[in-house]
């Protein structure tokens, strides 16, 4: 069918929802509007699959969720005897609802479903899979991207996001449903009537703060009267972070009024990503007005948190790739004093993650073990240490990965704001107590290991010629190797299977010292992105570097 075709035929069968119907007349007229949401469907893989909320097959809606809901339920029932599924949302505009009609296709399907009364960050999903002896679970959440984008996350029995093989699966089941005749449905009323569906019982989240209560860093002599700024960005995180810091006895803590409550329309932050500066804007102003000296930002499903801290009088931003070495080395020196440092520790990062990471794991005798990108990857080496440890002490001491995702213990299997907004307090505190800002103890790093440049390049590329433009971009790079740099020690091509990882379409350039190029289209935004990890005597020699490097790569890619 044409795109045209297929149009007429939503205009047809979603005649009773006037939503779809309005927005779906309003671009009757517009032959590339119509294309762009009609060209293809939406693209399912390991991170699920993330769009713009609207109408068509290239939009998510309460259709397209409903169709890959049916094949996940499908899937289900194919590989478990009486599936139980648990379902989380964050703030997002049609998050409740989306979740909602998740929860009635299950339900409809045969498959027990356990939903959140109320958004929740993603890392309690992640927990009360494992929790409640669930077969999976969903995630309504577009994660940091603007406000017209939200997402629907899959999640394994053992916590983690799937991966390709569970993923592939699912797309089989996927395909080949008619997005309004094959789909089941019930009503949500009458199937929490019928106890189909249920709400998640109060004592998971209660779980959760005492498995993280658990992993308090410092002693109760170090003094937590810090000056603390938090914003949710209007997302989940209100619900966890601010009572996770307050049990820890961080009561010093203040919220921008404006971020506090979750909006999807996210009014005064419309990328609410703690990767960028903006994000942070408001929790800065507030901490000037509170003469505070931290502040911490979690993106709308609270899995990613970023941090800024006073040095004289302005706050330095700390990006994902530092504060992961400063949660790395913290951790280590803290466990090794106080005895709690397990034998043969581990450590986890991605291959896009700062070199900096295996400098510092070699000096505490941890072993580094590199995943590719994505948390899950890290959840399932931790899954993986569990399984065939004999050892009941966990070896698993901390993961992260550069974009802002850490975690330090294996109650969950995903990257988790709320714990590590309490482990960064903890680290400011400790720090304090001995005269230092993490920005001084930062400066040391560097000053022993040598100093790291970690940056990330990111080029958008909209619609069906943006997605041709991608592939064709990385046939160039591939098809050129090593001989983009002179200087090239080493040209990885992931598509091949590295070190026994499984194949993915990551190409990477290593050099002599140490600094490393790294290129991979992302596998949920229109986006090829460049990670520059570059290792130099100073910032002034690494930004140089860069600027060389950069010029090369760019050259091929624009």
């Amino acid at each position: 069918m044409s795109v045209f075709e297929i149009f007429d035929l939503w205009l047809e069968k979603a005649a009773d929802d006037e939503d779809i119907v309005n927005e779906l007349v309003s671009i009757k007229d517009n032959a590339n509007e119509i294309e762009d949401r009609f060209f293809r469907e939406l693209s399912f893989g390991t991170g699920g699959l993330r769009g713009i909320i609207g109408a068509g097959i290239n939009r998510l809606n309460i259709y397209t969720v409903g169709k890959i809901t049916q094949g996940y339920a499908n899937y289900l029932n194919a590989n478990f005897l009486r599936p139980v599924v648990i379902i989380a949302y964050d703030s997002r505009n049609k998050s409740e609802l989306f979740a909602q009609t998740a929860a009635c296709v299950l339900a409809a399907n045969g498959v027990k479903v356990y939903i959140f009364n109320t958004l929740m960050p993603t890392p309690v999903l992640s927990f009360a899979v494992r929790y409640l002896n669930g077969s999976g679970g969903i995630v309504i959440t577009a994660s940091h991207n603007p406000y017209i984008y939200n997402g629907y996350k899959i999640y394994g029995s053992d916590g983690c996001q799937i991966t390709r093989n569970a993923a592939e699966s699912i797309a089989l089941k996927i395909n080949g449903i008619d997005i309004f005749d094959d789909v089941k449905k019930d009503d949500f009323n009458d199937s929490i009537e019928r106890k189909v569906i249920s709400y998640v019982p109060e004592d998971v989240l209660e779980s959760y703060f005492e498995n993280i209560n658990a992993l308090s860093m410092i002693s109760d002599s170090v003094n937590r009267d810090l000056p603390v700024i938090y914003t949710p960005l209007n997302g989940a995180g209100i619900t966890c972070v601010p009572k996770i810091l307050l049990k820890n006895k961080f009561t010093n803590i203040s919220i921008p009024k404006a971020q506090e409550m979750p909006d999807g329309n996210f009014p005064t932050c419309p990328y609410p990503n703690p990767e960028v500066p903006e994000a942070l804007r408001e929790g800065i102003r507030l901490a000037q007005e509170k003469d505070a000296e931290l502040v911490l930002a979690t993106d709308p499903d609270c899995d990613r948190v970023g941090c800024a801290v006073k040095v004289n009088d302005e706050f330095l931003l700390i990006n994902g790739n530092q504060m992961g070495v400063l949660l790395l080395d913290f951790s280590c020196f803290l466990r090794i004093q106080n005895g709690r440092m397990p034998k043969n520790p581990i450590a986890i990062k991605t291959i896009v993650t700062t070199n900096l990471a295996k400098d510092i794991a070699d000096n505490y005798g941890v072993k580094l073990i590199n995943t590719l990108t994505g948390f899950k990857y890290i959840g399932e080496q931790i899954g993986l240490l569990e399984k065939y440890e004999s050892n009941k002490e966990s070896r698993f001491i901390f993961g992260f990965e550069e974009s802002y995702g850490y975690l330090n213990g294996t109650y969950t299997r995903d990257k988790d704001a709320v714990s590590a907004s309490l482990l960064i307090c903890e680290m400011a505190a400790y720090y304090k107590s001995i005269g230092k800002t993490l920005y001084d103890v930062l400066e040391e790093i560097y000053k022993k290991y040598g100093y790291y440049l970690d940056e990330l390049d990111t080029f958008t590329l909209e619609g069906k010629q943006g997605a041709e433009t991608i592939q064709a971009i990385m046939r160039n790079l591939r098809g050129k190797g090593s001989s983009l740099f002179g200087d090239a020690e080493k040209f990885l091509d992931y598509q091949k299977g590295i070190d026994e990882l499984p194949a993915e379409n990551v190409l990477q350039y290593q050099f002599k010292d140490k600094s490393i190029v790294t290129v991979r289209p992302s596998g949920t935004e229109p986006k090829i992105k460049l990670y520059y990890s570059i290792c130099a005597d100073n910032k002034e020699s690494a930004i140089e570097k860069k600027h060389v490097i950069k010029q090369i790569i760019e050259s091929v890619v624009l």
